[in-house]
């Protein structure tokens, strides 16, 4: 008998992904959104799965009407990727930040303990909960947290939630530490989306200025269709815990900024400026995971590499932009 699986927040990247792949595996998905009838659920329809997933109107905030949708689906899984998604937007709309994602998590663990249902339960947790680490420094999943921005400050608690609904209520729930991940349905309002689609309008002739903030900050990006499956994987063991899900690998912005320029044969110094007004009031420097405990439990190790994931996001804005 298939599994069944709702992914609350599917409209995003991740959750479009994660609708991919679990169709793929024979699951009947159902997502949600804060309203199915107009959102567009453009990401759904690019990868040609828009028809096969049903779709429902819920709001984390409404517990009655999670419930109701719960209830009426009855899912093995439910992934939690709900939420503002932008650590730069948490910092002009911290209290929707923090409602949405550490609210939002809370609201689910009582809907799951409420009805003492079998489902496992899987929550988006992010690297950002770290904070400020030491230049070459890989973060585990028992490196402490020191949350850096708003954004940050709602995941931790949503860790943390979920750790106590787990380990006080006997629900099968873990959270994975996502570090950065990247595709061609990320929107052009995250930095990597911004660089990307410049550059790519850049080497068609378009004539305009690349402003940026802080280039000398750096991150581990990965390729979020791989993201998708270590969330189902943590679904499927024995026990429930928590995983940092990464390549292993940082690098700095402005590293990242100058593959993607190189390859649209450009040299990125001629079209960027720097713009104070883009720095956040605080950001991290450097960030760096340690993913071994993925690949010992689960099986999961990144493939695509930086340079790769470079190429998979400029040849696809390649193909998209007229």
């Amino acid at each position: 008998m298939a599994k069944t699986a709702l992914i609350l927040g599917i409209s995003g990247q991740d959750g479009t992904y994660l609708a991919q792949l679990l169709l793929s595996k024979g699951y009947e998905v159902h997502g949600t959104s804060r309203d199915a009838a107009t959102q567009h659920f453009g990401g759904l329809g690019r990868l040609g799965i828009r028809d096969a997933v049903q779709l429902h109107s819920a709001s984390l905030h409404d517990f009655r009407t999670l419930l109701e949708v719960v209830t009426r689906v009855a899912p093995d899984e439910i992934y939690d990727l709900a939420g503002q998604s932008s650590v730069g937007l948490s910092f002009e709309q911290p209290m929707e930040t923090f409602e949405s994602v550490s609210i939002g998590v809370i609201q689910v663990l009582e809907v799951l303990r409420y009805l003492k249902a079998p489902t496992r339960f899987y929550n988006a947790c992010s690297s950002e909960c770290f904070g400020e680490v030491d230049f070459g420094a890989r973060s585990t999943e028992t490196s402490p947290f020191h949350p850096r921005s708003p954004y940050a400050m709602a995941k931790a608690a949503g860790f943390w939630a979920t750790a106590n609904y787990r380990e006080a209520f006997g629900l099968y729930a873990c959270s994975g530490i996502l570090y950065n991940h990247e595709s061609p349905l990320r929107p052009e309002r995250f930095v990597t989306g911004k660089i990307v689609a410049a550059a790519v309008h850049l080497a068609r002739g378009e004539r305009l200025v690349l402003q940026l903030g802080n280039l000398d900050i750096w991150r581990d990006w990965g390729y979020a269709p791989e993201y998708a499956d270590a969330m189902w994987r943590m679904l499927q063991q024995q026990q429930p815990s928590d995983y940092v899900i990464a390549t292993g690998e940082s690098h700095s912005l402005q590293e990242f900024l100058e593959r993607v320029f190189a390859r649209v044969g450009l040299h990125w110094r001629e079209h960027v400026r720097a713009n104070p007004e883009l720095l956040r009031p605080s950001d991290l420097y450097y960030s760096g995971a340690d993913p071994s405990k993925a690949l010992r439990d689960l099986g999961w190790q990144a493939t695509t590499r930086f340079d790769a994931l470079v190429g998979r996001l400029v040849n696809a804005k390649r193909e998209e932009t007229p």
